[in-house]
């Protein structure tokens, strides 16, 4: 047997079809995409609402990830394709990748296989210029806040209460902590500063949960750049800076139109990470999904603790979606390790480690059908290795739980091995009654709703607050932005804050650092355990593996 072609080989030998023709396949008009080249387009925000349809939204989730990976994207992208080789009339909603990851250690983010989005190299690198527009806005604000302090403060910006930071899209310890404006009174006030990545930034937040351009200049506005001598809150709009910041953005605005590797229309747009942000593609993308495809499946960043709770919290109470079915990604593999082996064994049978790692994939499908009251499926990757004992131990033990599990080979077969999974989602949302509910009010305290989410969703035992983060909740329940939803920072490796505790812990706190309001995205950031909003490089980088030919062709991305 040949050895398997990697996944930007799979992806470098797809004939793709024109974007246009990707376009008419939902009815979406010529003269709203603006064409990047032949296979990759803008859709014009005009197009929003003309599609006729009012699909069904599809969330896909996952077990907590482990180093054996569990596939999220690739199933996303495989169960597309399957709806439309069972004749259904599907679209994907996904987000951008950050070239933090793509360089650092996940590499893409485009699926794997042969269920994949393409051209697979250029959405894992610039693609359309989504991010560094994010990026140029955040540090045109950055530059506008130290100059306005520099050239006399006439708001009495309180230099040490600064909340705004600088970003860039790569994975730089190094600019965690800084400090700047050094060199005389010509180059600024010196001050302690910082930079986040580009998907942590509120900017990135703030453009996926936008409406129109409109709704993004007011969102920009309302940002919380600082506080004065007085305690007050500087937003953006003091500064004046949400008119150039939005004309930074006009473009990124609007979604990304690419296709799978058998030729589904696929929005790409948008890219906070799950476990520092909210971790959902932009509300644009999702509601094109809706209004041009009769099922539109999307994701959300890593397992159902972070990614689904945020949007079904965040995202889903703040556009009004309603979504009609979850599916859970998980592995063999993957709960073995949850149970206790060791990576380098789980290719042998271990009935044994997956009693002993079920527990987080039963935990993840409580929290979906119990608090949020959606039907769910599971979705098995299945490797060679994995063994017909091992694949009916898991089936057996969600259906006890009221979950089927079905097998999905969308990794080597594509849209065919996702058959299965797509004919079971179709049978959740026509046969389905459940009404979809929050896992808080609006009105609960901020403190309710943090507790509710670790107790419900993570299965802990409580919350514990530092009296920092006590203080700025007590100033946040005195204002109009007490009753925005809570965001958890929180580690992806665990249900709790302590990355060590795997599988499904109990008994365990949270511990809640500091508070900040995100006032122009419209959440309230709960900091837990020691997360950081600027990842750093691996010992060995996934960059040190991608290359470029003479010809342009690039490699080593996967």
């Amino acid at each position: 047997m040949g050895k398997f072609p990697t996944d930007i080989e799979i992806a470098q030998r797809c004939e793709m079809q024109e974007i246009g023709e990707i376009a008419k396949k939902i009815s979406l008009d010529e003269k709203y995409i603006e064409r990047y080249g032949k296979y990759k387009a803008k859709v014009n925000l005009e197009a929003l609402g003309k599609g006729g349809k009012k699909g069904k939204l599809i969330l896909v989730t996952a077990i907590t990830p482990t180093a054996a990976g569990e596939g999220k994207t690739t199933t996303t992208i495989g169960l597309t394709d399957g709806l439309r080789r069972i004749g259904k009339n599907a679209c994907a909603a996904i987000r951008e990748p950050s070239l933090g990851p793509v360089f650092g250690v996940k590499g893409g983010a485009t699926g794997g296989g042969y269920a994949q989005v393409v051209p697979m190299e250029d959405i894992n690198l610039h693609f359309t210029g989504d991010f560094h527009a994010v990026s140029a806005a955040n540090n045109l604000l950055a530059a506008m806040l130290d100059n306005h302090i520099l050239q006399g403060n006439e708001l009495n910006i309180d230099t040490k209460r600064i909340t705004l930071k600088r970003c860039v899209d790569m994975n730089d310890r190094q600019l965690r902590f800084i400090t700047d404006g050094l060199g005389g009174e010509k180059n600024g006030v010196p001050r302690e500063d910082g930079f986040e990545i580009t998907a942590a930034s509120e900017i990135m937040a703030v453009l996926c949960l936008s409406e129109s351009l409109s709704d993004l200049k007011k969102r920009l506005s309302e940002i919380t750049v600082a506080y004065d001598v007085n305690g007050k809150a500087v937003k953006c709009g003091d500064l004046k800076a949400a008119g150039a910041m939005s004309a930074l953005l006009k473009d990124a605005i609007k979604p990304n139109l690419v296709q799978s590797l058998e030729g589904a229309p696929v929005f790409v747009h948008g890219g906070p990470f799950a476990n520092i942000a909210h971790g959902c593609n932009s509300v644009i993308a999702t509601r094109f999904a809706t209004d041009y495809g009769d099922y539109a499946i999307t994701e959300a960043g890593f397992g159902a603790d972070l990614g689904a709770e945020k949007f079904f919290d965040i995202k889903c109470r703040k556009a009004k979606l309603t979504p009609s079915a979850a599916v859970i990604v998980a592995t063999v593999r993957a709960l073995k390790m949850h149970g206790g082996a060791d990576k380098s064994e789980l290719g042998n049978e271990n009935i044994s480690a997956l009693k002993s790692g079920i527990p987080n994939l039963l935990r993840h499908i409580s929290a979906v059908k119990n608090v949020f009251n959606l039907p769910c499926v599971v979705a098995l990757n299945r490797f060679p290795t994995d063994t017909d004992k091992e694949i009916s131990f898991i089936q057996n033990e969600c259906e006890k739980v009221g979950a089927e599990a079905v097998l999905s080979d969308v990794w080597a077969k594509g849209g065919e091995g996702g058959i299965l999974l797509a004919q079971k989602v179709v049978s959740l949302c026509e046969n389905s009654c459940a009404e979809f509910k929050f896992a808080y009010d609006d009105s609960d305290p901020v403190e309710l709703k943090t507790e509710k989410i670790v107790k419900k969703v993570y299965g802990g035992a409580g919350v514990e607050f530092s009296e920092k983060a006590l203080r700025k909740i007590k100033k946040l329940e005195e204002t109009e932005y007490s009753s925005m939803p809570v965001c958890i920072a929180k580690t992806q490796y665990s249900f709790s804050d302590d990355p060590k505790k795997t599988c499904a812990p109990e008994g365990f706190t949270v511990k809640v650092r500091d508070v900040k309001a995100s006032t122009g995205a419209g959440f309230i950031v709960i900091y837990t355990g020691e997360i950081l909003t600027m990842p750093g490089l691996p010992k060995k980088p996934a960059a040190e593996n991608i290359d470029v030919s003479d010809d342009g062709t690039v490699s080593g991305i996967f």
